[in-house]
């Protein structure tokens, strides 16, 4: 247990060494400033002191050791090893050079999950000491090390989350190099050294799960490893064994993680609740989905989903994909900028505003739950976990960062639930309809500086970002009559690769919500709109 000092404050000169003693117990610092020890502070052990690992056969490597992947993979890996449906622990590999591993060396590689949210309408805390990493190692300084777990016997996963750019194809890129440069390289290396080390060995390929936020994920990044064995004249027989002994899935993954708590003072509050030091405290939401695309059925091998996780194992995953991207990313997008238009800076202050939660709401339920592809219950059951994740006290989502590439974020996340509305009723939705025209008063501005145009929200400036081609189209059209803006902006191919003025009524009703806007401020009509 961490030991308790007497009360006592401390004032000494810089690099001075102190005794503090309590009772029998002599506990030797060295400090830098002054210090202030008050009653019932903590001397903290570390989390390593308190917790160890349980030996378990490595059988999954993960490129990437970030904070989605410790509170999301690992933390699942980690439940299921406790329940008893999994036995395996992970080796965290370091994809790039920059930073290091001293961390988690130093904790044994153990480290805390801090979920914080809200659970069917009550406020919910999770903390869970993870200690499913086995191992970290780095590609670059670790080599060697790194290299021999692709001669692994017991191995047979392999994650990573190496950012959305982190799946391209190089050709530049060398099969010589100790690593080399990209990750599809890396694993196209690491592949063909499992190959020649079991002899080709079909038993010995392995099932990979990438989770990039990108469409198809394990297709494309197949795509890059073939290219690679083509370019680096790895042989036909190798190609074979990666297509057939080897299983690309493709994943959608749903999960806010926070990671370090950054507040002042914040990391040391909580270390005080749990009982120890730990530099790797990682925080997020309770909410979590991990949908599994298969050529086919890997849930034997990988059966989470039996500890009670919430994995999907599907043929096809583009509902799943279609329902988060139309109701989670389209609620912000439909919304957001009204509400900060309305004064609103954070998602929570929405859900705790009467007027811009029912405005997303009435979006959500009645323009955009219809259009999804899945039983209308598991829309609504969707929907309403959505709600209820904004609505958590724990994470502060700023929304001007959810504001930046609105247009192109508005064509990927609200254009395809406009059109399957319109196809209906042959009518534009129209509280879909009036966020475009929030867009445009958000959008607002002829002042363009040092890449970003300076909008107005009742005298106080605030920076809008995008694409320059779509900011210098606002600073020259946005001043325009509201007809006229409408009409420039909606007819714009280059922005909705198509004309929207087509939809008729459309460029009508925007121009009419624009107007209301202008004249009598967001709030007003946003009340309007939905009839308070």
């Amino acid at each position: 247990m961490p030991q308790k000092f007497l009360s006592v404050h401390i004032n000494f000169p810089p690099k001075k060494r102190i005794d503090i003693f309590r009772e029998d117990v002599t506990i030797t610092m060295k400090f830098y400033e002054s210090a202030y020890i008050q009653k019932g502070d903590y001397f903290m052990k570390k989390i390593n002191e308190l917790y160890s690992r349980k030996p378990r056969p490595i059988r999954i490597i993960q490129f990437g050791e970030g904070n989605f992947l410790r509170g999301f993979v690992d933390y699942m890996v980690d439940v299921a090893n406790e329940k008893g449906v999994f036995n395996g622990n992970i080796a965290i590999v370091k994809p790039i050079q920059a930073g290091n591993l001293d961390r988690f060396h130093a904790q044994d590689n153990i480290y805390t999950i801090s979920l914080r949210g809200k659970k069917d309408g009550k406020t919910y805390v999770e903390n869970r000491v993870v200690t499913s990493v086995g191992k970290a190692l780095d590609t670059y300084g670790d080599y060697q090390d790194y290299m021999a777990l692709a001669r692994l016997d017991t191995l047979r996963f392999v994650v990573s989350n190496t950012t959305e750019a982190g799946i391209q194809y190089d050709e530049s890129d060398k099969f010589e190099l100790t690593p080399p440069n990209t990750y599809p390289g890396k694993l196209t290396k690491f592949l063909y050294e499992r190959y020649r080390a079991f002899h080709g060995d079909p038993a010995k390929g392995l099932i990979l799960l990438p989770v990039e936020l990108i469409e198809d994920n394990g297709g494309t990044l197949k795509k890059c490893v073939m290219k690679y064995a083509d370019l680096w004249k790895l042989g036909a027989e190798f190609k074979k064994w990666v297509e057939e002994s080897n299983t690309f899935c493709s994943t959608l993954v749903d999960r806010i993680i926070t990671g370090y708590p950054r507040g002042e003072g914040e990391a040391q509050k909580m270390w005080g609740k749990l009982g120890y030091e730990d530099n790797l405290l990682d925080t997020g939401e309770p909410f979590a989905l991990w949908v599994i695309e298969s050529p086919r059925d890997i849930s034997g091998e990988f059966p989470l989903d039996k500890a009670g996780l919430p994995i999907i194992f599907t043929k096809n995953q583009k509902p799943y994909r279609e329902r988060k991207v139309r109701i989670l990313n389209g609620a912000h997008t439909s919304t957001v900028l009204a509400g900060y238009l309305m004064g609103k800076n954070i998602v929570l202050e929405c859900m705790n505003d009467k007027t811009v939660r029912t405005l997303m709401e009435k979006t959500v339920f009645e323009e955009i739950v219809p259009t999804v592809k899945l039983p209308h219950e598991e829309a609504v059951a969707f929907a309403n976990s959505v709600l209820e994740r904004f609505e958590n006290p724990f994470v502060k989502h700023a929304l001007l960062s959810i504001s930046l590439n609105s247009v192109s974020k508005w064509k990927a996340r609200i254009l395809p639930t406009f059109r399957d509305n319109y196809a209906k009723t042959h009518t534009p939705p129209k509280f879909l309809t009036f966020s475009f025209a929030a867009l445009m008063a958000f959008y607002t501005s002829d002042k363009l500086e040092n890449g970003a145009l300076i909008g107005d929200r009742n005298g106080e400036p605030y920076e809008i970002h995008d694409d320059r081609k779509v900011l210098e189209f606002f600073a020259a059209n946005s001043k325009k009559s509201a007809r006229e803006f409408t009409q420039a902006l909606a007819s714009n191919t280059d922005f909705w690769g198509e004309d929207l003025t087509k939809y008729e009524g459309f460029a009508g009703m925007v121009s009419a919500d624009l107007e209301d806007i202008r004249k009598n401020g967001m709030t007003a009509a946003v009340k309007k709109l939905i009839g308070e």
